[in-house]
Protein backbone atom coordinates (compact mmCIF):
# COMPACT_ATOMS: atom_id res chain seq x y z
CA UNK A 1 0.00 0.00 0.00
CA UNK A 2 2.93 2.34 0.65
CA UNK A 3 3.76 4.46 -2.40
CA UNK A 4 5.71 7.58 -3.30
CA UNK A 5 4.09 10.56 -1.67
CA UNK A 6 4.99 12.96 -4.45
CA UNK A 7 1.44 14.33 -4.57
CA UNK A 8 1.76 15.32 -0.92
CA UNK A 9 5.25 16.77 -1.28
CA UNK A 10 4.98 18.95 -4.34
CA UNK A 11 4.26 22.64 -4.16
CA UNK A 12 0.72 23.93 -4.30
CA UNK A 13 -0.67 23.75 -7.83
CA UNK A 14 -2.44 26.81 -9.18
CA UNK A 15 -5.63 25.52 -10.79
CA UNK A 16 -7.75 27.51 -13.21
CA UNK A 17 -11.41 28.17 -12.54
CA UNK A 18 -12.40 25.44 -14.99
CA UNK A 19 -10.05 22.93 -13.37
CA UNK A 20 -11.41 23.76 -9.90
CA UNK A 21 -14.96 23.25 -11.19
CA UNK A 22 -14.01 19.81 -12.54
CA UNK A 23 -12.26 18.89 -9.27
CA UNK A 24 -15.32 19.98 -7.28
CA UNK A 25 -17.65 17.96 -9.51
CA UNK A 26 -15.42 14.89 -9.26
CA UNK A 27 -15.31 15.20 -5.47
CA UNK A 28 -19.09 15.33 -5.26
CA UNK A 29 -19.56 12.28 -7.51
CA UNK A 30 -16.79 10.29 -5.82
CA UNK A 31 -18.46 10.96 -2.45
CA UNK A 32 -21.86 9.75 -3.68
CA UNK A 33 -20.95 6.91 -6.03
CA UNK A 34 -17.42 5.97 -5.01
CA UNK A 35 -14.31 6.08 -7.17
CA UNK A 36 -15.07 2.85 -9.02
CA UNK A 37 -18.71 3.85 -9.48
CA UNK A 38 -17.86 7.16 -11.15
CA UNK A 39 -16.65 7.39 -14.73
CA UNK A 40 -14.80 10.23 -16.41
CA UNK A 41 -17.84 10.56 -18.67
CA UNK A 42 -20.05 11.03 -15.57
CA UNK A 43 -17.77 13.80 -14.33
CA UNK A 44 -17.63 15.48 -17.74
CA UNK A 45 -21.40 15.43 -18.10
CA UNK A 46 -22.01 16.80 -14.61
CA UNK A 47 -19.34 19.50 -15.03
CA UNK A 48 -20.59 20.49 -18.47
CA UNK A 49 -17.31 19.78 -20.24
CA UNK A 50 -16.14 17.13 -22.68
CA UNK A 51 -14.09 14.07 -21.75
CA UNK A 52 -11.13 15.32 -23.78
CA UNK A 53 -10.87 18.41 -21.57
CA UNK A 54 -10.60 16.28 -18.43
CA UNK A 55 -7.95 14.13 -20.08
CA UNK A 56 -6.05 17.25 -21.13
CA UNK A 57 -6.11 18.80 -17.66
CA UNK A 58 -5.60 15.70 -15.51
CA UNK A 59 -4.63 12.76 -17.73
CA UNK A 60 -6.69 10.11 -15.95
CA UNK A 61 -9.35 9.55 -13.31
CA UNK A 62 -6.62 8.55 -10.84
CA UNK A 63 -4.79 11.84 -11.41
CA UNK A 64 -8.07 13.69 -10.96
CA UNK A 65 -8.53 11.95 -7.60
CA UNK A 66 -5.00 13.04 -6.66
CA UNK A 67 -6.03 16.62 -7.48
CA UNK A 68 -9.06 16.23 -5.18
CA UNK A 69 -6.74 15.14 -2.36
CA UNK A 70 -4.26 17.91 -3.03
CA UNK A 71 -6.98 20.57 -3.11
CA UNK A 72 -8.36 19.38 0.23
CA UNK A 73 -5.12 18.82 2.14
CA UNK A 74 -2.36 21.20 1.00
CA UNK A 75 -3.48 24.30 2.92
CA UNK A 76 -4.02 22.48 6.20
CA UNK A 77 -0.63 20.76 5.83
CA UNK A 78 1.15 24.08 5.41
CA UNK A 79 -0.78 25.53 8.33
CA UNK A 80 0.23 22.63 10.59
CA UNK A 81 3.88 22.97 9.60
CA UNK A 82 3.83 26.69 10.44
CA UNK A 83 2.03 26.01 13.72
CA UNK A 84 4.63 23.49 14.83
CA UNK A 85 7.35 26.12 14.40
CA UNK A 86 5.49 28.74 16.44
CA UNK A 87 7.41 29.23 19.69
CA UNK A 88 4.92 31.73 21.15
CA UNK A 89 2.29 29.06 21.88
CA UNK A 90 2.26 26.25 24.43
CA UNK A 91 1.95 22.71 23.11
CA UNK A 92 -1.59 22.45 24.48
CA UNK A 93 -2.55 25.68 22.70
CA UNK A 94 -1.23 24.16 19.49
CA UNK A 95 -3.30 21.02 20.08
CA UNK A 96 -6.40 23.17 20.63
CA UNK A 97 -5.79 25.07 17.40
CA UNK A 98 -5.40 21.79 15.51
CA UNK A 99 -8.67 20.53 17.01
CA UNK A 100 -10.48 23.67 15.85
CA UNK A 101 -8.95 23.35 12.38
CA UNK A 102 -9.82 19.66 12.11
CA UNK A 103 -13.43 20.16 13.16
CA UNK A 104 -13.78 23.10 10.75
CA UNK A 105 -12.22 21.12 7.93
CA UNK A 106 -14.44 18.12 8.54
CA UNK A 107 -17.61 20.20 8.67
CA UNK A 108 -16.76 22.18 5.53
CA UNK A 109 -15.33 19.25 3.57
CA UNK A 110 -17.91 16.59 4.27
CA UNK A 111 -17.86 15.21 0.73
CA UNK A 112 -14.09 14.71 0.87
CA UNK A 113 -14.38 12.87 4.18
CA UNK A 114 -17.12 10.67 2.74
CA UNK A 115 -14.60 9.65 0.09
CA UNK A 116 -12.04 8.89 2.80
CA UNK A 117 -14.44 6.77 4.83
CA UNK A 118 -15.92 4.96 1.82
CA UNK A 119 -12.59 4.02 0.28
CA UNK A 120 -11.09 2.83 3.57
CA UNK A 121 -14.00 0.44 4.04
CA UNK A 122 -13.25 -1.17 0.68
CA UNK A 123 -9.77 -2.19 1.87
CA UNK A 124 -8.27 -2.52 -1.61
CA UNK A 125 -4.69 -1.76 -2.61
CA UNK A 126 -5.48 1.11 -4.96
CA UNK A 127 -4.16 4.55 -5.85
CA UNK A 128 -6.68 6.03 -3.43
CA UNK A 129 -5.61 3.67 -0.66
CA UNK A 130 -2.06 4.90 -1.20
CA UNK A 131 -3.14 8.53 -1.03
CA UNK A 132 -5.06 7.92 2.19
CA UNK A 133 -2.14 6.03 3.71
CA UNK A 134 0.32 8.82 2.90
CA UNK A 135 -2.06 11.48 4.21
CA UNK A 136 -2.56 9.63 7.50
CA UNK A 137 1.17 8.98 7.82
CA UNK A 138 1.99 12.66 7.28
CA UNK A 139 -0.66 13.77 9.78
CA UNK A 140 0.61 11.29 12.33
CA UNK A 141 4.20 12.49 11.92
CA UNK A 142 3.14 16.10 12.61
CA UNK A 143 1.10 15.14 15.66
CA UNK A 144 3.92 12.95 16.99
CA UNK A 145 6.32 15.88 16.82
CA UNK A 146 3.86 18.09 18.68
CA UNK A 147 3.23 15.51 21.41
CA UNK A 148 6.92 14.67 21.79
CA UNK A 149 7.78 18.37 22.12
CA UNK A 150 5.17 18.63 24.87
CA UNK A 151 6.62 15.59 26.62
CA UNK A 152 10.14 17.01 26.46
CA UNK A 153 8.97 20.26 28.04
CA UNK A 154 7.08 18.37 30.77
CA UNK A 155 3.73 19.71 29.59
CA UNK A 156 2.39 16.34 28.43
CA UNK A 157 2.30 12.91 30.03
CA UNK A 158 4.55 10.07 28.93
CA UNK A 159 3.37 6.85 27.29
CA UNK A 160 0.62 8.41 25.18
CA UNK A 161 -0.81 6.19 22.44
CA UNK A 162 -0.84 8.84 19.72
CA UNK A 163 -2.50 6.65 17.08
CA UNK A 164 -5.34 5.81 19.47
CA UNK A 165 -5.61 9.47 20.45
CA UNK A 166 -6.01 10.51 16.80
CA UNK A 167 -8.47 7.69 16.21
CA UNK A 168 -10.53 9.10 19.07
CA UNK A 169 -10.69 12.52 17.43
CA UNK A 170 -11.42 11.23 13.93
CA UNK A 171 -14.02 8.77 15.19
CA UNK A 172 -15.76 11.34 17.38
CA UNK A 173 -16.05 13.92 14.61
CA UNK A 174 -17.02 11.32 11.99
CA UNK A 175 -19.77 9.90 14.18
CA UNK A 176 -21.08 13.36 14.99
CA UNK A 177 -21.32 14.28 11.32
CA UNK A 178 -22.90 11.01 10.21
CA UNK A 179 -25.47 11.09 13.04
CA UNK A 180 -26.17 14.81 13.10
CA UNK A 181 -29.89 14.37 12.44
CA UNK A 182 -30.12 12.13 15.50
CA UNK A 183 -28.25 14.76 17.53
CA UNK A 184 -30.73 17.39 16.34
CA UNK A 185 -33.65 15.30 17.55
CA UNK A 186 -32.09 14.45 20.90
CA UNK A 187 -31.48 18.13 21.66
CA UNK A 188 -34.67 19.50 20.07
CA UNK A 189 -32.76 21.43 17.41
CA UNK A 190 -34.94 20.59 14.40
CA UNK A 191 -36.14 24.18 14.02
CA UNK A 192 -32.76 25.89 13.67
CA UNK A 193 -31.23 26.42 10.23
CA UNK A 194 -28.46 24.21 8.83
CA UNK A 195 -26.00 27.11 9.11
CA UNK A 196 -26.85 27.65 12.78
CA UNK A 197 -26.65 23.93 13.46
CA UNK A 198 -23.22 23.63 11.82
CA UNK A 199 -21.96 26.51 13.99
CA UNK A 200 -23.39 24.85 17.08
CA UNK A 201 -21.89 21.40 16.53
CA UNK A 202 -18.59 22.99 15.57
CA UNK A 203 -18.50 24.80 18.92
CA UNK A 204 -19.62 21.76 20.92
CA UNK A 205 -17.32 19.31 19.16
CA UNK A 206 -14.29 21.54 19.63
CA UNK A 207 -15.03 22.10 23.31
CA UNK A 208 -15.64 18.39 23.91
CA UNK A 209 -12.40 17.32 22.18
CA UNK A 210 -10.33 19.99 23.92
CA UNK A 211 -11.55 18.84 27.32
CA UNK A 212 -10.93 15.21 26.38
CA UNK A 213 -7.43 15.83 25.06
CA UNK A 214 -6.51 17.96 28.08
CA UNK A 215 -7.29 14.98 30.32
CA UNK A 216 -5.41 12.57 28.06
CA UNK A 217 -2.34 14.75 27.58
CA UNK A 218 -1.73 16.88 30.66
CA UNK A 219 -1.24 16.34 34.37
CA UNK A 220 -4.10 18.69 35.24
CA UNK A 221 -7.14 17.10 36.84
Amino acid sequence: MCRDNEIMEKATVEYSGKQLAIIGTAEKLFAVNGFDGTSVRDIAQEAGVNVAMISYYFGSKEKLMEAVFEQNTTNIRLKVENLLQNEQLSQLQKVNILIDDYVDKFIHQQEFHKIMMREQLIEKDTVIAGLIYELKKRNLASIKKLIHDGQKSGEFKKNIDIVLMMTTMVGTVSQMITSQNFYRQCHNLEQISDVEFQKLIRKRLSAHLKNLFKVMLTYEA
